[in-house]
C-alpha cells in the first residue's frame, strides 16, 4: 500500500505484549469513476458486493509495548489486491470504491480467562486523512497505462 501507513505509539505498558493489525472498511455503498474533464471522482452506481474481510497483522506482532513505542511503526509489508481468489494473504478491496483504513492495538491478556475481558483489550483508530480510492490503474490520462510514465517522457522517467 502506498503511501505506507505509519504510526507512533505511546501510553502502552512497556512490559505487556501487544498485537498490531489493520483492516479496511468501505466508506459508502457507491462505486466511482473518474471524470477527467472535471478532475474529480463521481458516483457511478451501487457498490459491488464486499470482498472477503481480511486483516493484516504487523509482522512483528506480538511484541512488548516498549518495542512498539521505541520507534515509528510502519505497515510496509501490507499488500492490497482486487483479486478475489488471492491466496497470498493480501487485503482484498474492490477497485473504484472508497475505503477507510483502521488501525487496531490488541493487548495480549495473559489471564487464563482473558476471553471475559476481550472487549476491554483492544483499541481501534481511524484517521480521516487516510481515506482513499482503491484503483488498479493510473487515473491520469497523461500516464501511459503500459509503461507507468508520462507520455513523451524519455525512458526511465517516472
Amino acid at each position: 500500500m502506498f503511501p505506507t501507513f505509519q504510526v507512533k505509539l505511546s501510553g502502552l505498558d512497556p512490559l505487556a505484549d501487544y498485537v498490531l493489525l489493520m483492516d479496511f472498511i468501505p466508506l459508502d455503498d457507491k462505486r466511482y469513476r473518474y471524470a477527467f474533464h472535471s478532475s474529480s471522482w463521481l458516483a457511478a452506481g451501487r457498490a459491488d458486493p464486499a470482498a472477503p474481510g481480511r486483516v493484516h497483522f504487523h509482522p512483528d506482532s506480538p511484541a512488548k509495548g516498549a518495542q512498539w513505542m521505541r520507534q515509528i511503526v510502519s505497515f510496509d509489508k501490507l499488500k492490497l489486491t482486487n483479486n478475489l481468489l488471492d491466496d497470498n494473504g493480501h487485503i482484498i478491496l474492490n477497485s473504484m470504491h472508497r475505503y477507510q483504513p483502521r488501525f487496531h492495538v490488541v493487548f495480549v491478556d495473559p489471564r487464563r480467562d482473558s476471553e471475559r475481558f476481550a472487549h476491554q483489550n483492544f483499541k481501534s483508530f481511524s484517521f480521516p486523512e487516510t481515506q482513499f480510492m482503491a484503483v488498479t490503474a493510473y487515473q491520469n490520462h497523461r500516464v501511459s497505462p503500459g509503461l507507468g510514465r508520462q507520455r513523451g517522457a524519455p525512458p526511465g522517467t517516472p
